[in-house]
């Protein structure tokens, strides 16, 4: 029973601290003008953007840190910070088949590429941040800190 609840404790600090790692580089990505633009064209709001980019780097937090965790030994690399980016892309390529290409290619916009590749590229910067926050700490746990 306390193995199971270190388990989950240790989930919820890695989610934590990489929803944390996602919100910041959304923050980054938002002081652009890129973003702006971007945020102009789709009528997003500042304010619900940061908010909603906290909660969902929470979710993808949760979920990268439990696969990490549960499937540490499967995965094909060593190194638990690669192992982290590696779930991270598999949650972006779910992330652009469930919301990016619905959400950009079933409006009537005539520059759907093009803010489609923007949100792409967004995505993949914030969620290798992800997984990049995730894999350190989780190294960091297990005692084989990198020098």
């Amino acid at each position: 029973m306390i193995q199971i609840k270190e388990i989950w404790r240790k989930e919820l600090v890695l989610a934590i601290v990489g929803g944390l790692g996602f919100w910041v580089a959304n923050f980054a990505i938002s002081l652009t003008p890129i973003a702006a633009e971007y945020r102009a064209a789709l009528s997003i709001s500042y304010f619900t953007m940061l908010l909603e980019s906290l909660l969902g780097g929470l979710i993808i937090g949760i979920c990268v840190s439990y696969f990490l965790l549960r499937f540490i030994d499967k995965l094909p690399t060593k190194d638990p910070i690669l192992k982290s980016v590696i779930l991270s892309f598999i949650v972006l390529i779910i992330v652009t088949m469930l919301i990016e290409v619905p959400a950009k290619f079933l409006t009537t916009t005539s520059d759907s590429l093009h803010y489609f590749l923007i949100g792409t590229m967004f995505n993949a910067i914030r969620i290798l941040a992800l997984g990049i926050v995730i894999g350190y700490l989780y190294d960091k746990f297990n005692g084989s800190v990198r020098k």
